[in-house]
């Protein structure tokens, strides 16, 4: 075998390849045709003119000096003079005028900054900008305040493009430190940072992987894979060198198998290639391209000649092989007898000066492609049949059919021709080409070979490649170009990547250990319909191409991962998202557009919580990995890091404070601990650590995770825990003012894994500042569905509690209007309660509820943020069901931010009400008929057979004598034991789940059911003889057969 190997090289066979093809003997039939369009093309477009991308910048006045142009930062040229995306058509279109614009599609993440004033800025008056500066620098000015700012950049770019109010934000965005004043690094750092995050966003777009790891099948111990097809349904077929043949599902499991070759003769001979003709639903040793009755034949061989056969009258052709004698149980014929048919022509091309390693017939080009290891002749682009001297084998031909068939066999094996040089595209590439792939759609040519690079290549321009991608460590085997215009590349170390074509980076990564893939690589194959990449090694492995799924028309996300904490910043109009996946989101309030964006803003760790500085400039984040960042949001430039040296415990909540004049940032979470960073403008140092810990904190303070963090200026500030316990602190001494501990209902205490977490607390700021000392100025959720109304200043805290949720579901977010009238409450359920709290727990406990008002689903799953915005009547909500909503105080449905449909926050007209969210609509737990949305019931009230109603009219049963009870099963009976069946042993998580099952049982709309009442009766002094009933006084007997017959 491996003496064998030596001879005949792998890379040595011939590849075959088959296409559709229209009409290719027209080239032969047409004795007028004297030139092959396709090389027209190409030698015109050599000389033609080239398009240019159109760019959004204006460069038709550049008549600045270069050395003025030079004192731009590099990156900002680059950014401004970056147009369109990267095109990789040199523009061969016919009968397109110069004047004429050619229009690119543009990325939809690009889009988000359409329309803000630091994306219309060109190079022109970038650099009108920039000498404003250096003038007023020379006058002694080296920064510009925002009348100064207005004034110059209005000046630079015209009055009709910039307006005050778009000025004056773009100040604030750039002064984030409020100082009233910029300098040019401020200006220039600002939009290298919005550039930079403009492109992470575009990238997250796109992102694509391989679902790892590998779907892995071991296959016997046998002869090299030598290549893989798949059919229409995506089922894959593997050749081996020993003639197996094996047809396999997507799955890797086996339909079917053939031995091609007889057992005496499996040494002697083997397969060399395959493909299959799927119309005649053939099998054969060639590549064949059909297209109604005609087909070709493509192999390479170890000279570096293109053979090719092209058939007429294939059904006629392939009958008449199948009819020859067979040779090992197969039809077989030699390559001389097939030319002696009048239907068969025979072309041999020398085209390279080593073996052939790929080839295949593209009809969109009508060319053949064939790639060899020879650097000179790496890749060829040629025709089918000469297109210069057409006529003269016509001519050929035609004599040779009157001559005999031994004259004309030996002149069609005769030695190879060569093309003129206008029939063939010759791309010279270092150490060769080992596989190509042709995209026609973009016009695209990618190669790989020994030197590990990936080239992309105009099929017209030879002489260079538009793009060159390199991160390969070992010669490249296998390319691919998908229909999602991404590439696929493999390199004999096993290393698959994945590569976007038009910014031309890697998306994706696989080394063996990840994919499982081991061993020398024999063949690859990509099958579209089901995408999936088929390696064959010494075993079989299927890797699914995992992308971004098609955004469902009905269904709208704001964010790809559950959003965690949103927050409406009033100085910007903005509203800031943050998710798990360590997003940072900006919509716009006003009309639900997005923005702009960054990620890994937390190096991968969710985003937990977010705050404004007073100025609205700057937000603070916390995250899981223990830190709390200050950013500029507006460009994602990240100002400071606030973090513990000994630790990285997650960060719960995060607030910010001012005492005595002076500003900190308070961070809460899994330490248990307060942390206070002081901030100060003239911090220059971009990591902080936190201020001493209060003496209070650091003896008597939580002794659990703090979960959640209040402040009421001017001096008050509330912590809780994971336990249950709620601390009132005096922010100026650090002292304990108060110590609340949730109460747990008796029931709930026998009930393991309770959970007594208190998540959320919040200040009744208008209470607090008149100093009502009965008055409630604190709420807090709670086990069981409860919120808490707590007095700071009397001796009984516990003011009131009530359960907003009519399933009882635990309370996740809370908020209050302005002037603490009316409380908002959402729960795990996704449902938000409104009640009137104005005149409720002012002075003596209450124990009733507070007065209902409303209530609506807002999201499906749990809420972790609500917010009152009282200027515009407006709600703003999030979930980790990966959306946030507005609503109208009132519940009415804005939008979603992220749906195509922009509002008009001031016209309730662009509002989706009356409608509501899609999946919240067609959501079981949704539906009308469920308990939760009961006003009046219960959702475990199982009704009262004592308190039904009964028509007067309906005879008394006298007779009877109902049977007294001896068990009273009562309300409370019933849900202690479904708790201890249903939810014994669970956790508060499992516990919602099963309860969520209970509420979806089918319940009675007073239609007949299978039992509607079951009632036991004692039977007295019953007799053991059964005599028939007396009906003689009814007039008929009911048992006759007369009564019967009538009755049918």
């Amino acid at each position: 075998m491996p003496l064998r190997k030596k001879v005949r090289p792998s890379s040595a066979s011939g590849k075959l390849e088959t296409s559709t093809i229209s009409s290719i003997l027209n080239d032969l039939r047409e004795s007028t045709a004297a030139t092959d369009p396709l090389f027209q093309r190409a030698q015109t477009s050599l000389g033609g003119c080239r398009l240019q991308a159109v760019s959004p910048v204006s460069i038709g006045s550049f008549s600045v000096a270069q050395e003025e142009i030079q004192q731009l930062p590099e990156w900002l040229m680059k950014e401004l003079l970056k147009g369109q995306q990267r095109s990789h058509s040199i523009g061969l279109m016919e009968n397109i005028l110069e004047s004429e614009s050619v229009h690119h599609r543009l990325d939809s993440s690009r889009s988000q900054w359409k329309g803000k004033i630091e994306q219309q800025v060109t190079l022109e008056q970038l650099q009108k900008l920039h000498a404003a500066f250096q003038d007023l620098e020379i006058n002694g000015q080296r920064s510009l305040d925002v009348e100064n700012f207005k004034r110059t950049l209005k000046k630079c770019m015209g009055s009709q493009n910039a307006s005050d109010e778009k000025i004056e934000k773009l100040f604030m965005k750039i002064d984030y430190s409020a100082t009233g004043r910029i300098h040019w690094h401020d200006f220039c750092t600002y939009m290298q940072l919005e550039y930079a995050e403009q492109d992470g966003s575009s990238a997250r777009l796109k992102e694509v992987t391989f679902s790892l790891p590998a779907t892995i099948l071991e296959i016997p111990y046998g002869e090299p894979m030598l290549r893989m097809c798949s059919l229409s349904d995506s089922t894959l077929i593997t050749a081996r060198e020993d003639g197996h043949i094996s047809f396999w599902s997507p799955q890797l499991k086996l339909k079917r198998s053939k031995m091609v070759f007889e057992k005496t003769h499996k040494k002697s001979k083997w397969l060399m290639d395959f493909t299959v003709m799927t119309p005649y639903n053939k099998l054969i040793l060639g590549t064949g391209y059909t297209d109604h009755d005609e087909c070709m034949i493509l192999y390479g061989d170890d000279q570096g000649c293109v053979n090719i056969l092209l058939l007429c009258s294939v059904g006629e052709v392939l009958r008449t092989w199948k009819k020859l004698p067979k040779l090992e149980n197969l039809p077989n014929i030699s390559l001389e007898n097939a030319t002696l048919s009048p239907n068969v022509t025979y072309i041999r091309w020398k085209v390279h000066g080593d073996w052939v390693t790929q080839l295949n017939y593209y009809d969109s080009i009508k060319a053949v492609i064939s790639a060899s290891s020879h650097e000179s002749t790496a890749l060829v682009i040629g025709c089918v049949v000469g297109a210069t001297n057409v006529e003269q084998q016509m001519k050929e031909m035609k004599a040779h059919r009157k001559d005999s068939k031994t004259k004309k066999a030996q002149a069609n094996l005769g030695a190879p021709s060569h093309r003129a040089e206008g029939d063939q595209i010759v791309f010279r590439i270092h150490k060769g080409v080992k596989s190509f792939a042709f995209n026609k759609k973009n016009n695209l040519i990618v190669t790989g070979g020994m030197d590990r690079i990936v080239r992309m290549w105009n099929p017209y321009m030879p002489g260079r490649p538009t793009g060159m991608l390199r991160s390969h460590m070992a010669p490249v085997f296998y390319v691919h170009i998908s229909e999602e215009d991404k590439i696929f590349s493999m390199s004999t170390d096993n290393t698959i990547k994945i590569w976007d074509v038009e910014d031309q980076t890697c998306l994706f990564t696989a080394c063996s250990k990840n994919t499982g893939i081991k061993g020398e690589i024999n063949a690859c194959h990509y099958i579209p319909g089901t995408r999936l990449l088929c390696v064959a090694t010494d075993i079989l492995a299927v890797l699914h191409l995992r992308l971004r799924l098609p955004p469902d028309p009905l269904i709208v996300t704001s964010h790809k991962k559950p959003v965690l904490c949103c927050k409406f910043n009033r100085v910007f109009r903005h509203v800031v998202s943050c998710s798990e996946g360590s997003v940072v989101k900006v919509w716009d309030f006003d009309s639900g557009k997005p923005l702009f964006e960054f990620g890994n803003a937390h190096g991968g760790s969710a985003i937990t919580c977010l705050t404004f500085d007073p100025s609205g400039r700057r937000l603070v984040t916390g995250g899981r990995d223990g830190c709390l960042k200050i950013w500029n949001y507006n460009n994602g430039h990240c100002l400071h890091t606030l973090k513990r040296e000994d630790k990285c415990d997650e960060v719960c909540d995060c607030t910010y404070v001012e005492v005595n004049r002076n500003k900190y940032i308070i961070g809460v979470g899994w330490d248990r601990k307060i942390n206070m960073f002081y901030d100060s403008t003239e911090n220059f140092h971009h990591f902080q650590k936190p201020q001493t810990h209060w003496q209070d904190d650091i003896n008597q303070g939580h002794k659990e995770d703090i979960l959640c963090i209040a402040q009421c200026p001017p001096t008050l500030l509330a912590t809780s825990s994971y336990d249950g316990e709620i601390i009132v602190w005096n922010m100026i001494s650090g002292h304990i003012c108060h110590k609340f501990h949730i109460p747990i209902a008796a029931a709930s205490v026998s009930t393991k894994n309770v959970d007594a977490s208190v998540s959320r607390v919040i200040f009744l700021k208008t209470r607090a500042v008149k100093f009502e000392l009965a008055a409630a100025i604190l709420i807090s959720n709670g086990p069981q569905g409860h919120l808490h109304f707590w007095s700071v200043f009397t001796g009984n805290p516990l003011i009131a509690s009530f359960t907003p949720s009519r399933g009882k579901s635990l309370i996740s977010s809370i908020a209050v209007t302005a002037d603490d009238s009316y409380l908002y409450a959402a729960d795990e359920d996704g449902y938000v309660y409104i009640h009137d709290i104005k005149d409720y727990a002012l002075q003596d406990p209450e124990q009733e509820a507070p007065k209902y008002v409303n209530h609506w689903r807002a999201h499906l799953n749990l809420v972790l943020s609500l917010e009152v915005i009282d200027e515009e009547n407006v709600l703003l909500s999030c979930s980790i069901d990966r959306t946030v909503r507005l609503w109208s105080l009132e519940g009415e449905y804005i939008g979603t931010f992220g749906q195509a449909e922009c509002w008009e926050i001031f016209t309730p007209s662009s509002w989706k009400h009356p409608m509501v969210p899609y999946e919240i609509l067609i959501d079981p737990q949704s539906m009308p008929i469920h308990p939760v949305l009961d006003n009046k019931s219960s959702d475990l009230q199982i009704p009262d057979q004592d308190k039904r109603t009964h028509d007067p009219s309906t005879p008394k049963e006298a007779n009877y004598n109902p049977r007294p009870s001896h068990v009273t099963v009562t309300d409370e009976d019933i849900k202690e034991e479904i708790s201890k069946r249903f939810y014994a042993n669970t956790s508060s998580r499992r516990l919602k789940h099963e309860q969520s099952k209970l509420l979806n049982r089918r319940v009675s709309h007073g239609r007949p059911n299978a039992y509607c009442t079951i009632n036991y009766y004692e039977v007295d002094s019953f007799p053991g003889n059964c005599q028939k009933p007396d009906l003689s006084v009814l007039g008929t007997d009911i048992f006759s057969a007369n009564y019967q017959g009538a009755a049918e």
